[in-house]
């Protein structure tokens, strides 16, 4: 199996986060053939509120290397139920076209999958728009399996955490402006999944209550003045 190399970049602009992701895979892999590696943007990067601040450009760079992964492998260290998603997991991102190396972690809270190398880039699609279909769809299927509510988080390179810690800054600063300003603050489309980090930041949050708005795929959060 041979696994390719992915890295991060982050910038002010996209094309800025690309050649910093495109240096460090030069920096860890002299040499590399630049026209086999492959981009893909995981977030355009957000302007502060009234022109303050910003959050970066991030985008993923993947060599584009074979990395095969066979459904019915056995490992012993898993569960009969981790085996089965991880199987899921596997098929689904092959169908996708991806090609990556998927491993499943169980806790009490449930199964988190993480998928590494390859393209994971593709597998997070635009704004996280792909990777959450997919966890939509293995969470469906298990559901309907185990007759039961098993959370499963299908990951890609960390991509969760920095998602998360960029919307709930986000959530912050749309809190403040409508405090500030008196008047609600939309914010831009986001999925289901985004709009709870969001809700959920904000709960607490004094002065400010928060709805969402819209029709899918467009839904967005409202945050509001009280």
């Amino acid at each position: 199996m041979s696994e390719g190399l992915f890295v991060e970049g982050t910038g002010e602009t996209v094309g800025e986060a690309k050649w910093a992701a495109l240096r460090e895979l030069e920096r860890l892999r002299p040499g590399i053939d630049k026209t086999a590696v492959r981009f893909e943007v995981v977030t355009e990067g957000e302007r502060g509120l009234l022109g303050v601040g910003y959050a970066p450009a991030r985008v993923v760079a993947t060599t584009a290397e074979t990395l095969e992964q066979d459904p019915a492998e056995v490992r012993p260290d898993e569960s009969e139920l981790a085996a089965d998603v991880r199987g899921l997991v596997v098929r689904i991102v092959a169908e996708l076209g991806v090609q990556c190396r998927v491993d499943v972690l169980e806790d009490a809270r449930g199964l988190h999958v993480e998928c590494g190398g390859g393209d994971v880039g593709v597998l997070i699609g635009r704004y996280g728009q792909t990777i959450d279909a997919v966890q939509y769809l293995v969470n469906a299927i298990v559901a309907r399996r185990e007759g039961e509510r098993v959370e499963v988080t299908v990951d890609a390179a960390g991509y969760r955490e920095r998602r998360r810690t960029a919307l709930e800054r986000l959530a912050l600063r749309s809190a403040e402006s409508a405090r500030d300003s008196g008047q609600p603050v939309e914010l831009d489309p986001m999925t289901a999944v985004e709009r709870k980090v969001v809700h959920l930041r904000l709960k607490e949050v004094d002065g400010v209550e928060t709805s969402s708005a819209g029709t899918e795929p467009n839904r967005y959060v409202v945050v509001s003045p009280t």
